[in-house]
């Protein structure tokens, strides 16, 4: 009797140090890994929520976004995704490079219009609409852009070019409104870390190179890709 009553207090004793430790619950780095989704063609006969199915270039550029993740030294504590269709296609197909992961679908990482200054490009835009994109982006970054606790993590967002660009300046410090002044491509990866001390740096915005260039689209410059079976030129051989 004295052995279980002694076994008791010795467990209730290491569970009550294991809870003060401070090592469990000290603040950690948090990093944020923001996937674009891949190519897609608009379609007037769908509605925007769900929106259309990525093309057959945004498939092929979500795998190399996969083959790319997977190919980090990082494991990713969470997997989360957009309820959109291009952005849960995306994830799909990156999912493919994590077997036995799945994702989490979070509807405010869905795609929207924040404000911007850029107001010839927002003149069709509703502003409570804009203002109430602004808030759930807001959101977003209140809820996942903070630090670990107790050891680092890894998050996976896959989402939308406004809203990865939104929080871009949230994490920057500068004028939300100046989200339109960059651009990032389908399937690109952007990284963004939360340092133990609440700090942000951005590591990456916008990153390609896991794309080969002909295969690249979405970002500024980039021309009208698909990937289509281009007309043979040929020639008739004379004798």
């Amino acid at each position: 009797m004295l052995r279980v009553f002694a076994g008791i207090v010795g467990l209730v004793m290491a569970m009550t140090v294991h809870a003060t430790d401070p090592s469990t619950t000290a603040p950690a780095a948090r990093t944020i890994v923001l996937v674009r989704h891949g190519n897609y063609v608009d379609d007037d006969a769908i509605p925007d929520m769900p929106g259309p199915h990525l093309s057959p270039l945004g498939v092929a550029q979500a795998y190399l976004a996969g083959a790319r993740l997977a190919g980090l030294p990082e494991h990713f504590d969470a997997l989360l995704v957009s309820p959109m269709q291009r952005a849960r296609d995306t994830a799909a197909a990156i999912d493919r490079s994590f077997p036995g992961r799945t994702f989490t679908v979070v509807d405010d990482l869905a795609e929207c219009t924040p404000p911007t200054r850029r107001v010839e490009v927002t003149a069709h835009e509703k502003p409570a609409d804009m203002a109430a994109c602004a808030a759930r982006l807001d959101r977003v970054f209140a809820r996942y852009f903070v630090p670990a606790s107790g050891h680092a993590e890894t998050e996976m967002l896959v989402c939308h070019g406004n809203v990865i660009r939104y929080l871009v300046t949230r994490a920057l410090g500068v004028d939300t409104k100046a989200w339109l002044e960059m651009s990032v491509g389908n399937a690109s990866i952007t990284t963004i870390r939360v340092e133990a001390d609440g700090r942000y740096k951005v590591i990456a915005v916008g990153d390609v190179g896991h794309i080969p260039p002909n295969l690249r689209s979405g970002a500024t410059g980039d021309p009208p890709r698909d990937l289509a079976i281009p007309q043979l030129s040929t020639t008739t051989p004379t004798r």
